[in-house]
């Protein structure tokens, strides 16, 4: 019988976090109900050493993992995208290997998709370390405008298109916005499902407070924020 659920787990580096995510994905779901896809994307550290011993501790971990697949450090859209070839569900999660999934995530995102079969995703609140991030009712004109969904969401495997590898950034905002112009629409659960650890993030998943971006000189980060977020407006012809 085919799980309801694929969970598709791009990792580099990040073996330390790894048992953490696993486990609570396991707290909300029944074997069968749920299948995770591990993609390597070429890390360095001791990932299958945390890996082994993760899954001969953890026998619920073990019962759901299906696939573990190693790759060169390709980026993590690639990384998701190499998952999802091998995803068997009806509806897909990625989940970053630093997440901590609440044990109604996967419940309630499905039921919200299931109770709304006019939507393609189902996306939530979550933590950002200490940070609420809060997100918002599903808004097409919003959307164009700015990303308020996270990576982290359910969807419709037959509704998703791939991530665009080419992005650097963004690349949760580009696949929406790529998908609201095939007419695939949203669905927002407003309670917060899982948070993220900070740590050692880099990349898209930092943060930083709003003042900064107003400020009348510009950090380093901040510009190539508004560089990456250029080439996806540029791409959707948003202004």
């Amino acid at each position: 019988m085919k799980p309801t659920i694929s969970v598709i787990i791009p990792v580099y580096n990040h073996a330390h976090t790894l048992g953490n995510c696993l486990n609570t994905i396991a707290w909300g779901v029944y074997s069968g109900e749920v299948e995770i896809i591990i993609v390597n994307d070429g890390s360095t550290d001791n990932f299958h050493d945390e890996l082994n011993r993760i899954l001969n501790k953890y026998p619920a971990v073990k019962n759901l993992v299906k696939k573990v697949i190693d790759q060169p450090n390709l980026g993590a859209a690639a990384a998701r995208n190499r998952g999802f070839k091998e995803a068997t569900g009806e509806y897909v999660i990625f989940v970053d290997a630093d997440t901590f999934c609440y044990p109604n995530m996967l419940p309630e995102m499905l039921e919200k998709l299931k109770s709304h079969p006019e939507v393609s995703y189902a996306y939530s609140q979550f933590r950002f370390g200490w940070k609420k991030m809060k997100s918002r009712q599903f808004s097409t004109e919003a959307l164009r405008k700015n990303n308020y969904i996270d990576t982290t969401s359910l969807i419709r495997t037959k509704d998703f298109p791939g991530f665009d590898e080419s992005l650097k950034r963004f690349q949760d905002w580009d696949l929406w916005l790529t998908m609201l112009k095939h007419g695939k629409a949203g669905i927002f659960v407003s309670k917060i499902l899982y948070k993220k650890v900070v740590g050692l993030r880099r990349g898209i998943s930092s943060w930083l407070p709003s003042f900064v971006y107003r400020l009348p000189w510009k950090i380093k980060k901040v510009k190539e924020y508004e560089a990456a977020k250029a080439i996806v407006m540029k791409k959707h012809h948003l202004k």
